[in-house]
Formats: structure tokens, C-alpha cells, sequence
């Protein structure tokens, strides 16, 4: 465990426990759902790959158009 995880742990320690059980819930559903958005992104890797090569593709042959970012 890193140090500043340590500390986190001991000043979330201190306080009340409905407040302790709060940070805890809160923590392991960031850490879900990081899990499930590092799965999802693997299993997409294939698909995306495809995506882009038919971007690139669209965009040879002259069927894109520039987005113009700085347009009110």
C-alpha cells in the first residue's frame, strides 16, 4: 500500500463510522467501475481498430468534413 493511501486510510479512520462506511462504498464503486471500463475497452480494441480504419478511409476519399471548433 503507498504511503498516501495509508494516509488516507488513517484521517478516513478518525471519522464517524456512517461517514467511514460512505467513503468506503464510494471507493470500492470507483474501483468497479474502473474494472468495468478497463473490460470493456479490451474487448473493444478490435471493433474500435475497425472504426478507425474506415475513418481514415472515409476520409481519403474525401467523404469527411473539418469541424470547425472555433465556430460560434
Amino acid at each position: 500500500m503507498t504511503k498516501l493511501l495509508e494516509q488516507a486510510f488513517a484521517q478516513a479512520s478518525a471519522l464517524p463510522v456512517d461517514q467511514q462506511n460512505a467513503i468506503a462504498n464510494w471507493l470500492i464503486e470507483e474501483i468497479e467501475s474502473e474494472r468495468l471500463w478497463d473490460e470493456s475497452f479490451a474487448k473493444s480494441q478490435d471493433l474500435l481498430a475497425e472504426m478507425g480504419a474506415k475513418a481514415l478511409e472515409e476520409h481519403r476519399r474525401g467523404e469527411t468534413e473539418d469541424m470547425e471548433y472555433d465556430a460560434p
